[in-house]
């Protein structure tokens, strides 16, 4: 029997199954889970999570989805614990003192030792991700910068070790392989998301992902039918979906969505995980009713996950925002509200939100009361580890104003947080969508005009400005759009609470830029919006997406001089 660095003793050959039929397992594991048999996935797995680093490690990453999508610190910190189990197991099959990148010909390593080094480097990527999702704060971001740079360290290895040993071979070589492409696909497309100052922070200096091999390897492992291919499709399904449009330019490739989705639609048609990825295909493409069957389809699919509804009401209440039916909006964030741990001052402010989009002298559904609710907002307030989710720190301070005796109402508190999640790039393809939206921003202004000057009168025409800007972009015009941009740019002296608005507005002033091919003026703005203003609302979200806009123009040239590709 052999044993680890540690002294730890390897698991017993007599009672140990093959790797070729561990794998096999897992992969009928993973199956049962994309057919929405999530308990039957589990208990296929858990009867050897603590001798086969494949169940151990599948079982773990099944546990983390759910946990990100609860966000439950008990789920995050149990799945925490899981993985660290799961690193155990891996570590015990791992060859002890060996480098990978040694050219030693005695350094050989058995198929089961690869496996092992693949497994513990994504162990330490999983564990990275859940201790940034536990706690935001600066040292957790330290310590899962060093999880994160102890994998990819190794990922590096085995990609070059499996890249220079090509007669590598037998019946899960291919496992192997996909396990790789996973980890240099993720790291490559997650690292070229984030601006240099923060990959600094993760002790990352020096390095830049290269997000176009980054998917090109996404892509390799999806198409590979290996064990990893189910991680490769989601991570490149919230890459088109999801990232692109919260922490970009929104710009997702639906087209590359929905050719990834194809084959697993056919082969899990009521897969529940695969609905909601097609329904958010049709929600970027502008097809809303399509997008609620889809949303609604994936809560029938299956009644055993909660988690998967909440992730399709939040959908379905934007899907009601973009056609401005606010009660049916409303609906949804009232059944979140009551169903889902995420963040119920976010739920409760959105639902206040969507009420004082009423009329006046229009009947409330159940009785509720909007100054009541935004009243109510900061006392659910959370703390993730001592941390609050940023939109529910904005969702606090625009909720603060309702304190008063006689509060000064917000003029357009939905459209807000609808451009805090990019919504108006959604309804782009869709003019007379954009129209609704224009005619809901015309009719605020009018109030606004109407009502006496107080303290918050020049902050509310500015979100005003800025969201007739975004609408007028999405009707081609851009002189008018432009106008309304430079008008909140300009008021940046005036602004008393809303300090997001102006490097927000430059950013979105850059980007008509970037459309008109005025490139130039759009790298000084960029460069303004990134350097010139701290401390706002959302402001990480916004620093992503200058991050992004600069990338698109490669004009960073400060940070890309000192950089080198993953």
């Amino acid at each position: 029997m052999s044993s680890n660095g540690k002294g730890t003793p390897a698991p017993d050959e007599s009672t140990r199954i093959t790797l070729q039929a561990c794998l096999e397992e897992c992969m009928e594991a993973v199956d049962l889970f994309l057919n929405n048999h999530f308990s039957e996935s589990l208990d296929k797995l858990r009867p050897r999570v603590n001798e086969s680093m494949y169940h151990a490690l599948i079982y773990a990453t099944v546990l983390e989805m759910q946990a990100m999508m609860t966000f439950q610190h008990d789920d995050i910190a149990r799945a925490g614990n899981t993985m660290k189990s799961a690193q155990e197991v891996c570590q015990r099959f791992r060859r002890k003192s060996f480098s990978l990148s040694s050219k030693s010909s005695g350094d050989v390593l058995t198929e089961e030792q690869l496996h092992a080094e693949a497994c513990y480097a994504e162990c330490l990527l999983h564990r990275a991700a859940l201790t940034f999702l536990q706690d935001e704060n600066m040292v957790n971001f330290i310590k899962g910068g060093i999880k994160v740079r102890n994998s990819y360290l190794i990922y590096k290895d085995l990609h070059a070790f499996i890249q220079s040993h090509s007669s590598l071979g037998g019946p899960n070589h291919f496992h192997l392989e996909g396990g790789v492409s996973f980890g240099i696909g993720a790291f490559n497309l997650t690292l070229s998301l984030f601006p240099p100052r923060i990959l600094r922070l993760l002790e990352f200096a020096g390095f830049s992902g290269d997000k176009d091999y980054g998917l090109s390897q996404l892509r390799d492992g999806a198409t590979s039918f290996s064990l990893r291919s189910m991680l490769c499709v989601l991570l490149l399904l919230c890459h088109y979906t999801f990232l692109s449009f919260i922490l970009g330019t929104g710009e997702g490739d639906v087209a590359d969505a929905e050719k990834l989705l194809k084959p697993f639609l056919v082969r899990y048609p009521r897969g529940a995980i695969f609905l909601f990825f097609a329904g958010r295909a049709e929600e970027i493409k502008g097809n809303i009713d399509e997008a609620v069957a889809l949303f609604e389809d994936g809560c029938r699919a299956q009644q055993a996950w909660k988690q998967f509804h909440h992730m399709c009401y939040w959908e379905l209440m934007w899907c009601f925002t973009y056609k401005r039916i606010w009660k049916m909006a409303y609906f949804y964030a009232d059944l979140l509200s009551q169903e889902s741990r995420w963040s119920k001052a976010m739920y409760v402010y959105m639902k206040a939100a969507y009420l004082s989009m009423l009329p006046q002298e229009e009947d409330r559904p159940f009785g509720d009361n909007e100054v009541e609710l935004f009243r109510q907002v900061p006392s659910f307030k959370q703390k993730i580890a001592g941390k609050s989710p940023p939109t529910e720190k904005f969702a606090i301070r625009k909720a603060r104003r309702y304190k008063a005796g006689s509060p000064v109402r917000l003029p357009v508190p939905v459209l807000e947080m609808m451009y805090m999640w990019n919504g108006f790039t959604m309804i782009r393809k869709r003019p007379e969508l954009t129209k609704g939206m224009l005619e809901t921003l015309v009719e605020a202004e009018r109030t606004l005009q109407d009502n006496p000057v107080n303290e918050y009168t020049v902050d509310d025409r500015c979100v005003i400005q800025l969201l007739k800007g975004l609408c007028l972009k999405n009707q081609g015009q851009t002189q008018a759009a432009e106008d309304c941009f430079n008008k909140v740019y300009s008021s940046e002296k005036k602004i008393k609470f809303d300090h997001y608005l102006v490097p927000n507005a430059l950013l979105e002033l850059s980007l008509l830029y970037i459309d008109l091919g005025r490139r130039e003026q759009a790298v000084k703005l960029l460069q303004k919006a990134k350097n010139s203003y701290k401390e706002y609302s959302m402001e990480s979200r916004t620093q992503f997406r200058i991050h992004a806009a600069l990338s698109k123009l490669q004009a960073d040239t400060n940070d890309t001089d000192e950089s080198t590709e993953l």
